[in-house]
């Protein structure tokens, strides 16, 4: 069965031709220039503003012109991740999608599911002449998964409404109420380069297959993160065998749990078994902690092209410390809502080469000072190596609020809909909601989603009979909405 027959129609089909357009953050342009159009067709008012924003208006179902004003947002970037041997541009390319039982995948890519799924809903509800509905105000966002910008630049005039329905998150059966800020740290330090020793033979290691991740969501799986495996493979060859780097690559997006790592360095040629035998025993150890959630893990290396430079003894060390100290996984637990994760750090991404060096990090929390700490904590170690720090992309998270009438409405619904009561949660991950909010601090927010698996990595995956709830669910808080009114 062809993706585009699968139901609900009008949902997939959307997303089949959102998935043709790449859309990568911070590059948007085709993608906005699609949701224009698509908004021009149905002779709806579209609103492009200087951030790249869509805003798209449609009026209320006859007699339901005096509902409250439902503001419906997604964001149209998504994260770029793929495996090292599938071959494919996101800058060109379209998702290669495919059904496996019930469940779409991509190949050897992420899907975009986060959050082309929610993009396609409000698309359909857009297009729709059958579903009843009080005014709409269709928001979609750009940036979202690099920092958040185009919530952070909106420009308010185009947006208006009582209710917010965020429709970005990836369970089923959760009804989000709140969700933890962020920060970008990054670390940027350079090395003195030296030619490389005589008698020295040359190495390439690398560390593969581990599961990756969204880096909020699934930060207290207890994942394997391949910078942390690369350095410390590579501070046990230093101690054993007297390694000189030249250079190391690991991770991409720094809200993505890195899935691999790719380091060359220059070995004296009389310590090459020294160097082996460590790499083996460790190695084995690693496999040995991470399992089993992490069966896949590949640690490997062989000899390479001669080097003709490497890393100054001194800054190696320096920086192998450095990342060694650098804190990484959770850092604090909620003291009020049980089993949320409130602080967290990711080491996401590492770069040495041509005697520069750039650390990417990002911290998150459900509390500004603590995030605040934890990004402080991040900084320290590599201030105490002497480089520098830079913040970026702060977004502030979004607070519960105990007394919302659309969290009341969205779970009596979901309660005669389905015959349970939803799970309401706050999340680690982070939403636009808290932005958004802060610029219509009058605005009652909610956020659901359909469920989708290894969101920011290639094994992301969003299950067909969930998109049909999520539908139906979606559908009938509309309707809610408006009889409530």
């Amino acid at each position: 069965m062809s993706i585009e027959q699968l139901e609900p129609q009008e949902i997939w089909t959307h997303f089949c031709q959102l998935n043709a357009i790449p859309r990568p953050s911070k590059r948007e342009g085709q993608v906005v220039a699609f949701v224009k159009a698509f908004g021009a067709r149905l002779n709806l008012q579209t609103t492009v503003d200087r951030a790249g924003n869509v805003v798209i208006e449609k009026p209320a179902t006859v007699g339901m012109q005096d509902c409250k004003t439902v503001v419906l947002q997604s964001h149209l970037d998504m994260v770029h991740q793929k495996n090292e041997d599938t071959p494919f541009d996101f800058d060109t390319g379209g998702i290669d999608m495919y059904v496996d039982g019930d469940w779409v995948k991509a190949r050897g890519t992420t899907l975009g599911a986060d959050n082309g799924m929610g993009v396609a809903a409000i698309m359909a509800l857009l297009a729709s002449e059958s579903i009843a509905h009080p005014p709409l105000v269709a928001l979609f966002t750009v940036d979202e998964e690099t920092g958040m910008t185009g919530a952070k630049e909106l420009e308010r005039q185009y947006v208006h409404g009582d209710i917010l329905l965020n429709l970005d998150t990836e369970r089923d059966t959760e009804l989000v109420v709140g969700c933890a800020g962020g920060i970008d740290s990054t670390l940027v330090g350079s090395y003195r380069e030296a030619a490389c020793p005589q008698g020295y033979q040359s190495f390439t290691l690398y560390v593969k297959g581990l599961s990756g991740g969204h880096s909020g969501m699934d930060i207290h799986k207890g994942l394997g993160n391949s910078n942390k495996i690369m350095n410390r493979l590579l501070s046990a060859a230093q101690r054993e065998a007297a390694i000189r780097i030249a250079a190391i690559d690991g991770g991409s997006v720094r809200n993505a749990i890195p899935r691999e790592s790719t380091a060359r360095f220059a070995v004296p040629s009389d310590r090459v078994k020294e160097l082996e035998s460590t790499l083996k025993a460790l190695s084995r150890l690693i496999r040995e902690e991470l399992s089993p959630s992490e069966s896949g893990v590949e640690i490997s290396w062989g000899s390479t092209d001669q080097l003709r430079s490497v890393m100054h003894t001194a800054d190696q060390k320096k920086l192998l410390h450095a990342l060694y100290a650098c804190f990484d996984g959770v850092y604090r637990m909620s003291h009020t809502l049980a089993g949320l994760v409130e602080t967290s750090s990711n080491l996401a991404r590492v770069c040495v080469r041509d005697g520069k060096i750039q650390i990417g990090t990002s911290q998150r929390s459900a509390s500004e000072s603590a995030k605040a700490d934890v990004a402080q904590t991040v900084a320290s170690a590599f201030e105490l190596a002497g480089y520098s720090v830079r913040r970026s992309g702060s977004y502030p998270g979004w607070r519960v609020n105990p007394d919302s009438p659309i969290r009341s409405l969205c779970q009596s619904v979901y309660t005669e809909l389905f015959g349970e009561e939803p799970e309401v949660v706050a999340r680690h991950g982070g939403l636009e909601c808290g932005l958004l909010l802060e610029h219509f601090p009058a605005m009652d927010a909610i956020s659901f989603g359909p469920e989708i698996l290894g969101a920011h990595s290639p094994d992301e995956r969003v299950r067909i009979s969930s998109v049909r709830k999520f539908w139906k669910f979606l559908s009938a808080v509309l309707q809610a909405i408006s009889k409530a009114d």
